[in-house]
């Protein structure tokens, strides 16, 4: 019995392949509609995957195109979502007039979570999707159904953590399951949510991309890692004030550091040096993330 949207392969011996890089893969485009969260993430033996599967806008929908990819299908997917299409509608949409579409593999997730998933007839073995509410996972050239299977639970089992990390923890699954029959080499990570990126001037909460790597997914979760210390948001109830002790010991610090005078000058140089300067707001109050960044580098 064949899963929802599984295709089998018949090969490509005497048919024209359609234009476009074979981006053989395993995604999952998926929202966090309470957060207002919309996101992708990937893993493939290709370089910089990342510059092809994943396509989000928030409050709009996500989108992963792949296999023999039409990375148009990106920019006019949203375009057809942002008109209040459904992922379904999309999919077809897409799809229909597409001369390729039997070599293509489609994951759509739009504003409301709902999800649809295309594989082409033409994919390779083993290629299919499996949607669930607020998600749509894919792969091509896996080793077996399993790692798409693998996707889907994870994302299922993860309800109520970080976006982010559900879809990291996702690519994760989907590689202890088999994952790209050919290999690891790239892999990416794609967060978008409306006015919460840098600054609140960009939509892009995390746009991480590993182009070429021997473990893509454990260097994605390093990198990751490190965006969290340098753009996560400490609650304001766990910031700590600073009182003459603690303005003290961070004189103390910053002037081992090189960062003497004025604290207010000297804490603000030291944070925007070590690009912590989202993580700032006077020296009032400091969030602990930032005091732990000074403690460990004065030693």
């Amino acid at each position: 019995m064949r899963r929802p949207h599984e295709q089998s392969p018949h090969g490509l011996f005497g048919r024209r392949r359609p234009v476009g890089a074979l981006v053989a893969t395993y995604s999952i485009a998926a929202c966090d509609l309470e957060a207002g969260q919309w996101g992708v993430a990937t893993q493939s033996k290709f370089l910089g995957v990342g510059s092809v599967v994943p396509w989000a806008e928030p409050q709009v929908g996500a989108i992963a195109t792949q296999a023999y990819a039409n990375p148009r299908y990106g920019p006019d997917g949203l375009a057809l979502l942002r008109e209040g299409a459904s992922a379904e509608e999309v999919v077809e949409r897409l799809t229909q007039p597409d001369d390729g579409r039997d070599h293509r593999q489609l994951g759509v997730v739009d504003d409301n979570g709902g999800s649809a998933s295309f594989t082409g007839s033409e994919c390779m073995d083993w290629a299919g999707g499996r949607t669930g509410p607020c998600y749509a996972a894919q792969g091509n050239i896996l080793v077996s159904a399993e790692t798409v299977d693998a996707i889907a639970e994870t994302f299922e089992r993860t309800a109520g953590a970080p976006l982010a990390e559900r879809l990291i923890d996702c690519l994760d699954a989907a590689q202890a399951a088999g994952g790209d029959r050919r290999g690891q080499q790239s892999a990416s990570l794609l967060i978008v949510e409306e006015d919460a990126g840098y600054a609140n001037l960009s939509d892009v909460v995390v746009d991480l991309r590993i182009d070429d790597h021997e473990l893509p997914i454990v260097e994605l979760r390093r990198l990751y890692g490190l965006h969290s210390k340098l753009f996560g948001i400490t609650p304001p109830e766990d910031w700590l004030s600073v009182d003459e002790a603690l303005a003290a010991e961070l004189r103390d610090r910053l002037g081992k550091l090189g960062y003497d005078g004025e604290l207010d000058r000297a804490f603000n140089d030291w944070a925007g040096t070590e690009n912590l300067e989202e993580r700032v707001d006077g020296v009032e109050r400091i969030d602990p993330v930032v005091l732990g960044a000074l403690r460990k580098q004065s030693g």
